[in-house]
């Protein structure tokens, strides 16, 4: 079952792939490593989105394939990534037991539930096989950031799922998984005013607002936007683990 504010995604999906930041190449390298991961290794990216990380992790050699709910979403993750992007969802993985060398989640795992798809995510792994979760998180002790935030709370409500799927917690603790592993990592996105009323464009309950009141929302969002090109800090939150 998908979120009803990912539903956003169904018309954020041109404008999520040109206004989110890809990953660290940092972040990718330690996972590659943790999990050891050889060219050629099978990775299952869960809720992959528009492939942001999966054409990161192809360029590594690895082959991937995505699982995403979303159809617009997958239209773009096949036409960037040039891979396959299966309909799924967490909780209903399309593919075979043991299937898989690892499973990777980018940006997507607070959208599970996790007592439902940590399961299959351990159905869908050969032994030993490894996971990684990671998210590019604002930074919100930097003072755009901060202003950011305060525009768009005030539309934010319940549009995520409660539990502890959420980068803030601990959303690989689970018998199911051992030698579980966390990681920070600096990461920067370079914007203008545009590439910031954008960047908001792309967030699900945004997305979901009546036009008028969207349009006047990213106008003030563009307005926060120092002049020229400017950086956009994240912290890029990775969590590493097997399977029993």
């Amino acid at each position: 079952m998908i979120h009803p504010t990912a539903r956003g995604f169904e018309t954020a999906a041109e404008v999520y792939e040109q206004a989110r930041p890809d990953y660290p190449a940092e972040a990718l390298d330690w996972i590659v490593e943790t999990l050891d991961l050889r060219p050629g290794a099978h990775v299952v990216d869960v809720g992959a989105g528009t492939g942001k990380f999966a054409r990161q992790l192809v360029a590594r050699g690895l082959r991937v394939t995505g699982v995403e709910p979303i159809a617009e979403m997958r239209e773009v993750f096949e036409r960037a990534v040039g891979a396959e992007a299966l309909e799924g969802t967490a909780e209903s993985i399309p593919l075979d037991d043991g299937s898989a060398d690892a499973v990777t989640a980018a940006q997507a795992f607070h959208w599970f539930d996790p007592e439902r798809a940590l399961p299959e995510l351990k159905r869908i792994l050969r032994p030993r096989g490894g996971v990684a979760l990671i998210w590019n998180v604002r930074d919100e002790s930097h003072a755009l950031h901060q202003a950011y935030a305060e525009a768009i709370r005030p539309y934010k409500g319940d549009a995520y799922p409660a539990g502890g799927g959420h980068p803030a917690g601990k959303p690989l603790a689970s018998p199911l998984f051992t030698e579980v592993k966390e990681r920070t990592f600096p990461h920067v996105q370079l914007m203008d005013a545009d590439g910031l009323a954008a960047r908001a464009a792309s967030v699900s309950f945004i997305a979901r607002l009546p036009e008028d009141e969207r349009a006047e929302l990213l106008e003030r969002i563009r307005a926060l936007a120092p002049p020229g090109t400017f950086e956009f800090p994240y912290v890029t939150k990775v969590f590493t683990g097997h399977s029993r």
